[in-house]
């Protein structure tokens, strides 16, 4: 399973428009994503109840986590949206 531990980059963390952003981004990249709390349950990262419910603060790691087939370029992608808190989808995404 392909994995990346990153840091919320969003200063408010994964709450209202960096929580859209993100699951956005992660139904792009076309392949099933967990999210999670570090050492926390994984929840979809598809659904926006699910981030929603995660309650990621700015500054605290996250696990993005797939076992499919172009996980590692989906997963990198991921990583570097939530890392820079983007306010909005990258062109790449």
């Amino acid at each position: 399973m392909a994995e990346r531990r990153v840091n919320v980059g969003w200063a408010e963390g994964l709450h209202a428009r960096p929580a859209s952003i993100f699951v956005r981004a992660a139904t792009a990249t076309g392949v099933p994503v967990t999210i999670a709390k570090s050492g926390g349950t994984p929840v979809n990262a598809g659904s926006m109840l699910a981030v929603l419910g995660l309650g990621a603060q700015g500054g605290e790691e996250i696990v993005l986590a797939s076992d499919a087939d172009g996980a590692d370029a989906a997963l990198d992608r991921l990583a570097k949206l939530v890392a820079e808190g983007l306010d909005e989808l990258p062109e790449t995404v």
